[in-house]
């Protein structure tokens, strides 16, 4: 029996299970007649502490969670008692003694049973098809009747409590309750996750590589580590950490804090309502657009057409790829992220500031440079501070137009190198995890998440100072 088959006729027992204690409930409900004081049967009570529809639930939760968590356990066990079922044929004494070949062999025969491959390319796993069919459909089975069993006595129990006076709804609601719990905590597991693989894989590094020599060296060549010319002086960062500055928050912001800005203003305080119902959803899509459609944009237009304006006006020594092609196109990017923010500081500004400013006489332009961007300054502000964060953060536009080069240079024609590009760089192909080359890549994942979660905890620092003055 499939395990499609096995949820769906779960899930119909928790539908029927539902529906009959639903029922059961509501007849309940009706405790029966008492005499009016003109002598007629007409008064009712509800007896139930909790709706019908609590005690269906209730119910249905008896038959459906014990089932499915037996199911999702018995999903990891039963690969490891099916393979101990099949060693145990004596067609399985012919299997190698090589724990990769056995399990090679074992693993073809496994597919053929189930149906994804047609073909051996081993005869050895061709007699093992048939006792693993065998055991496969005695375990698939077993489960699938333990699981049944489980739903209908869990659904038994649950029936049977069904009274007037039963707390169904606190039940419930305390399970709801309990999976809200358990899906917050899911972010923060997994966070603490990354945090501790990361400082995990980084103590080993700087085990290996002084973290002075890391955070303030000036020379990156990991390779020429890798290759064994020694680590000295070979994982200085600083040059990486130049670039990511270079071009996501210096060319980046210039291109994205005034064109957010003069848009989020335009849209605001200038667009008509019809003019904004188009433009700012327009503008918003730049956001959804994958990056990489932005890289291959960068390395395919920007970047030739910059390295052949800076021939044009004498730089002989321009790239192909450089910093200024990979920032003008995050720098668009991120557009979207000062304009949001922007637009939603200039809009939250009391209406009655505006008004006061026009009366005085100032100019419609006049209230903008001088009341409402400094009111939403500490909106705008933050803002520019998540965007500068999802900058730094950025790849695929650095990998594909900016280059592998560590440069610490000021010259936007040239080609640099970033904290994100080289991680990629480190990680990508086989790599061994117990060298200095490798472990970098932690090192710098570190470096990076603490400075981004800096940047976002002052950016909603400065928000919630912002909302608390104007709220």
């Amino acid at each position: 029996m499939s395990g499609v088959a096995i949820v769906t006729m779960i899930i119909g027992l928790g539908i029927i299970a539902w529906l009959s204690a639903k029922a059961k409930a509501a007849r309940l409900a009706i405790v029966g007649s008492a005499k009016g004081r003109d002598g007629t049967d007409a008064v009712r009570r509800p007896s139930l502490h909790s709706l019908p529809s609590y005690h269906g639930w209730y119910t249905a939760l008896w038959v459906l969670v014990p089932a499915l968590l037996f199911l999702s356990v018995w999903a990891n066990i039963m690969p490891g008692l099916v393979t101990e079922q099949v060693l145990q044929d004596p067609a399985a004494a012919a299997l190698p003694a090589d724990p990769f070949a056995r399990g090679a062999i074992l693993g073809e025969a496994r597919n053929l049973a189930t149906g994804q491959v047609s073909v051996a390319f081993d005869e050895r796993s061709k007699a093992l098809v048939e006792p693993y069919r065998e055991a496969h459909r005695f375990y698939s089975t077993g489960g699938a009747i333990a699981a049944l069993l489980l739903a209908l006595v869990g659904g038994a129990y649950a029936f049977s409590r069904i009274r007037p006076d039963f707390r169904a709804r606190t039940r419930v609601e305390r399970v709801v309750m309990t999976t809200l719990l358990l899906a917050s905590l899911i972010a923060i597991v997994t966070t603490i996750g990354i945090v501790a693989s990361l400082l995990w894989e980084s103590i080993r590094f700087f085990s290996m590589v002084n973290p002075i020599d890391f955070l303030f060296g000036t020379k990156w060549s990991p390779q020429s580590a890798a290759m064994g010319y020694g680590n000295k002086d070979a994982f200085g960062a600083v040059p990486l950490f130049w670039g990511t500055i270079f071009i996501g928050a210096i060319i980046a912001m210039i291109v994205a804090i005034p064109l957010g800005l003069m848009s989020a203003i335009y849209l605001t305080q200038y667009a008509k309502p019809a003019a904004r119902a188009w433009l700012k959803p327009m503008l918003e899509v730049l956001a959804g657009v994958p990056t990489v459609v932005y890289g291959y944009f960068a390395a395919l237009t920007i970047a030739p057409s910059l390295r052949d304006f800076a021939v044009s006006i004498g730089i002989s020594n321009a790239s192909s790829e450089s910093a200024l092609a990979a920032g003008l196109v995050m720098g668009v990017m991120i557009i979207p992220f000062v304009s949001s923010m922007a637009d939603d500081s200039i809009a939250s500004v009391p209406q009655s500031m505006r008004d006061g400013s026009l009366a005085m006489g100032a100019t419609t332009s006049e209230t903008i440079r001088q009341v409402l961007i400094p009111a939403a300054l500490p909106g705008v502000v933050g803002g520019v501070l998540l965007a500068v964060s999802r900058a730094i953060g950025e790849t695929m536009i650095v990998v594909m137009a900016a280059g592998l080069a560590a440069n610490m240079t000021l010259n936007p024609f040239s080609s640099v190198t970033t904290v994100t590009t080289q991680i990629v760089q480190l990680l990508t192909g086989d790599q061994e995890f117990d060298s200095a080359k490798t472990l970098a890549a932690f090192a710098l994942g570190l470096v990076l998440f603490i400075v981004t979660l800096l940047l976002n905890i002052i950016a909603l620092q400065v928000v919630k100072r912002y909302r608390e003055a104007y709220e």
